[in-house]
């Protein structure tokens, strides 16, 4: 699915106009078109499924070091991303997501787990599925469950609007795997990403 640029300048036109404001006038000209460009890049993960997204970044090292049955974690935390809340349209922005897992056999680049919190956020979605999203495609490159994903967040749709509370923060964990079954796993986590 490609994005609709000209489709989204035109109703960007169109929403100008519902709001009163006049579309052609000097400082408006242009924004459809700016509207559409920054659309097509903040909401370029919607082009892309999940599985789409497995296939994009599925490089991983085989390593025999990593075969073990002893549980050693991999942490990559305070990814910096931003999203679109699917119900207003509003900027779910300070987001850090936290991604763990146990390697088994395959173990990822560093870089390619930011990349994928990356992508997955340009989409309209909800904090939970952000959560959802990563673990899935995770699990299908480092072939294991056994992923855990943490996200902390501020959603203009609660500090810009409604009830606007500046300093409130969305908190959500997705556990897969051992972290799910395994309390002692998740409470190392928490130690881990807290610095104790």
């Amino acid at each position: 699915m490609a994005i609709n640029k000209e489709a989204i300048e035109f109703h960007i036109k169109e929403i100008l106009k519902a709001l009163g404001d006049d579309p052609e006038r000097e400082g408006l000209k242009d924004t459809p078109k700016r509207v559409a460009r920054m659309y097509e890049e903040v909401f370029e993960g919607m082009n892309y499924s999940n599985d789409d997204i497995v296939k994009m970044f599925d490089k991983t090292f085989e390593e025999e070091d990593y075969y073990n049955d002893s549980k050693d974690m991999v942490v990559v935390k305070d990814i910096e991303i931003f999203s679109y809340c699917e119900h207003h349209m509003a900027l779910m922005y300070d987001m850090k997501v936290t991604v763990a897992y146990l390697p088994k056999e395959k173990i990822i680049g560093l870089s390619k787990i930011a990349r994928i919190a990356d992508m997955v956020g340009k989409r309209l979605q909800l904090q939970e599925r952000i959560g959802s999203d990563i673990a899935y495609i995770m699990s299908k490159i480092i072939e294991s469950e056994d992923v855990a994903v943490l996200i902390e967040a501020s959603h203009s749709c609660m500090t810009a609007r409604g009830i606007k509370k500046t300093s409130a923060k969305t908190l959500s964990t997705t556990f897969r795997g051992a972290f799910q079954e395994n309390t002692k796993l998740q409470n190392q986590l928490f130690m881990t990403v807290n610095g104790k």
